[in-house]
């Protein structure tokens, strides 16, 4: 594909906001013309970061300068698309990294990908159009996804946090630690791409690893947090690098002789199989879902069942859950990061009922009366963060499940 062919120059040049001494300058026009816009989509808010530079910043010659500038700046993701400049998330926000930059063309991606890529990964990329992949440098570890599209090649990168935090430095409730001391059964942590699972799941096997001395086996793509054995034998293996798929890798776990098996992404119907005759099966399963809260969860693990499945799954479901974390990082109200909102669900005999009776939609109002079994809505730590001026009034509404009665909290 003539798209793929190795580029034959690259432009380069060193920014003065952020000094690279790999990078080295180059001519410009007499004329130059103005940065295209930023493509971001309408539903995206976008920062305005003041970095100003002395004059346009040019493309840098390899990926990893790009990475220390997002990294240093406590960037969550960089993107470097063609026909855009240097973009960056900052606090949940897009924005650009610099006050002044080229835009990056088709020519310029592709030899930002080519500098990194290896060949297994460009043959790849060529034959299914994607690739994604841990990338980690001297100074750091992200996930990288390099895409072909209409234009030519775009690069995103997930800057990966590797520090371990423990549950209480996150802040996270008594009662998840509680749900770590169950040696079986399933325990799911949710919410959209961005919103903290790697690093609440990373938590909940940090505390296992702890306070007991069992064999974990952690399944994921990529692997993020490097977690180092402590009270517990801990096995790390990485979709794609040491197995083909989670479901592999999950069917392989049942044979290591596991106690604690977290599996980074549970999302076809193999895979969520298999945990949850592993969590029936005398194993504690740590996994995660892109759903939004503990009732959708529910429903998405069963809907990816065959229906004349479905009654025995939510019966073996009723009896192995253990609980469902679902978050969201939301922006402070001072404009200094992002707090966290999270709806918790533990099982009780009413909570396997529901389930047994297909019934999730009354979830809500279990987990209203249970707050002495550590559940809590989404709704009420939205309240909670609004009340202690957190967040504002408007990001506790635009997310509120019941807007109703939360426009009646306001007016309180």
């Amino acid at each position: 594909m003539d798209d793929l062919n190795p580029p034959q120059t690259a432009r380069v040049a060193v920014p003065r906001a952020v000094p690279v001494p790999r990078a080295v300058p180059r001519v410009e026009p007499e004329e130059p013309t103005e940065p295209a816009a930023i493509p971001v989509p309408e539903a995206e808010p976008v920062a305005v970061v003041e970095v100003v530079a002395e004059e346009p910043v040019h493309t840098l010659t390899h990926v990893d300068e790009y990475l220390r500038v997002a990294q240093e700046a406590g960037a969550s993701d960089l993107h470097l698309g063609i026909n855009a400049q240097p973009i960056w998330r900052r606090h949940g926000l897009l924005a650009p990294i610099w006050s002044q930059a080229d835009t990056l063309t088709a020519e310029d991606t592709k030899t930002l990908a080519w500098n990194f890529l290896t060949d297994a990964q460009k043959e790849l990329l060529a034959a299914r159009g994607d690739v994604d992949f841990a990338y980690a440098t001297d100074f750091g570890r992200f996930r990288a996804s390099v895409v072909r599209q209409r234009l030519g090649i775009d690069i995103v990168f997930r800057v990966i946090s590797t520090n371990l935090r423990s549950m209480d430095d996150l802040g996270l409730p008594e009662s998840l630690k509680l749900l770590t001391q169950y040696h079986n059964g399933l325990v799911l942590v949710t919410g959209s791409v961005g919103s903290g699972k790697s690093t609440t799941l990373a938590a909940l096997v940090d505390e296992v690893n702890k306070t007991r001395h069992d064999h974990i086996i952690t399944l994921e793509d990529p692997i993020e947090y490097i977690i180092e054995s402590k009270g517990c034998h801990v096995t790390q293996r990485e979709v794609h690098t040491h197995t083909k798929s989670f479901g592999a890798a999950l069917r392989g776990a049942l044979r290591e002789d596991p106690d604690v098996i977290m599996v980074g992404e549970m999302r076809d119907l193999e895979t969520i199989s298999l945990a949850i005759t592993a969590s029936e099966t005398g194993h504690l399963v740590l996994g995660t879902l892109h759903t939004g809260s503990a009732a959708r969860t529910l429903d998405r693990v069963l809907d990816v069942f065959p229906i004349d499945q479905r009654e025995q799954i939510r019966i073996m479901v009723s009896e192995s859950l253990r609980g469902i974390v679902s978050q969201q990082l939301i922006p402070r109200k001072d404009g200094d990061g992002r707090v966290l909102a999270m709806e918790i669900l533990t099982n009780t005999p009413a909570v396997g009922n529901l389930i047994r009776e297909a019934k999730t939609y009354m979830l809500p109002g279990v987990m209203q009366t249970g707050k002495k079994q550590g559940m809590k809505l989404m709704d009420d730590s939205l309240m909670e963060l609004y009340d202690n001026g957190l967040i504002s009034q408007e990001e506790a509404y635009v997310r509120a499940e019941q807007k109703a009665l939360m426009r009646q909290h306001f007016a309180h």
